[in-house]
């Protein structure tokens, strides 16, 4: 996957996680970072429709997780922004889910010490003019 890359309309997004869904599979753990509004969402949408799942994709703010099955893996969407301590997300199965599908964690710098080493971040940049830069990281390890 070329990165980064520039994402000029949402549906940019949205196709960008349908090709990182191509290279994802059980066991797979993505970060993203990136500020309120810059299209997190919209490309976990990409990613679940890039494994075949069908459904709605909506952010998980006020639930923590949603899941997405019925494509070839699930797909587990995370969002970290009101999770207060690392044990609530534990607490709802985080080891075990990223043993059985694709785990996706918006907001994953709030918790960066839950991202295993093969794990991938990918940070979302607003641009001028209402683009997004999207380029991959390292994982931080605190």
């Amino acid at each position: 996957m070329d990165l980064p890359c520039e994402c000029q309309t949402p549906e940019d997004l949205h196709a960008l996680g349908v090709r990182l869904a191509g290279l994802v599979g059980p066991g797979a753990v993505l970060g993203l970072v990136g500020p309120l509004g810059a299209g997190k969402t919209q490309l976990v949408k990409g990613i679940a429709a890039g494994v075949g799942f069908r459904g709605e994709v909506t952010s998980p703010t006020f639930t923590l997780l949603h899941e997405y099955r019925g494509g070839r893996v699930p797909v587990f969407h995370f969002d970290f922004y009101r999770v207060e301590e690392e044990r609530e997300l534990l607490d709802v199965g985080w080891d075990e889910l990223v043993e059985e599908g694709v785990v996706v964690a918006e907001w994953a710098d709030l918790f960066p010490k839950l991202m295993p080493g093969d794990g991938r971040w990918f940070v979302i940049e607003p641009m001028e003019g209402g683009g997004r830069r999207v380029r991959e990281r390292d994982v931080p390890r605190n």
